[in-house]
């Protein structure tokens, strides 16, 4: 997912590249075709960054990547975010996807009973944003994606300098980035007040 931040209208923008997309992975110099996901499996951060430079006329200043543990205890800081569940075979996935996940993360989160809004904690937040075997595959699981991280942003800019320090301490070892600690909570205190205007 690439964020693009404007501060000068205040603008941030998330747009992301589907995992499928066949890039142009090699090393600067080379030329190596494969499914856009290979580049940080083959080589980290550095090289997805260097992957979508190369291959999108992009200059990715910084970079910061999570996991599932991650994604989660930000997600229980916030306080949970609320999404609704379309119909019966996206609920059905989630369920399956909630008790795979408890398994990764060694949680307990419940299963949901019925479609509709719901609260969901951060084991269910992160099996939302993994669902793929539906229709729509990549393409909606990515939408689900920039769904959480846009609900994620949006109960961010309502909770305190507080509540945001401690959820960049909470996440800072499931993170990889170019950026500090302290540049993440300068960040964050300034970008508050932005909006999130589009995603694709």
């Amino acid at each position: 997912m690439i964020m693009s931040i404007n501060n000068d209208t205040r603008d941030v923008k998330l747009v992301s590249v589907y995992r499928d997309t066949y890039l142009d992975i090699g090393p600067e110099g080379e030329q190596y075709f494969q499914k856009a996901n290979a580049a940080y499996s083959f080589a980290g951060p550095e090289r997805a960054v260097s992957m979508l430079n190369k291959n999108l006329d992009l200059k990715v200043d910084n970079y910061m990547t999570v996991d599932f543990n991650a994604l989660a205890k930000a997600v229980d800081i916030l306080g949970g975010i609320t999404l609704e569940i379309t119909d019966e075979a996206e609920l059905k996935e989630l369920n399956r996807v909630i008790v795979e996940t408890n398994g990764y993360l060694d949680g307990n989160s419940p299963t949901l009973d019925s479609v509709g809004e719901h609260t969901l904690d951060g084991v269910q937040a992160v099996s939302y944003a993994r669902i793929r075997k539906l229709s729509g595959g990549d393409y909606k699981r990515a939408q689900r994606q920039r769904i959480v991280l846009s609900k994620m942003i949006k109960k961010a800019k309502s909770s305190n300098l507080r509540t945001i320090n401690k959820l960049i301490k909470t996440i800072m070892p499931y993170v990889q980035s170019d950026l500090s600690e302290s540049d993440l909570i300068s960040m964050a205190s300034v970008m508050i007040s932005y909006d999130m205007n589009d995603s694709r």
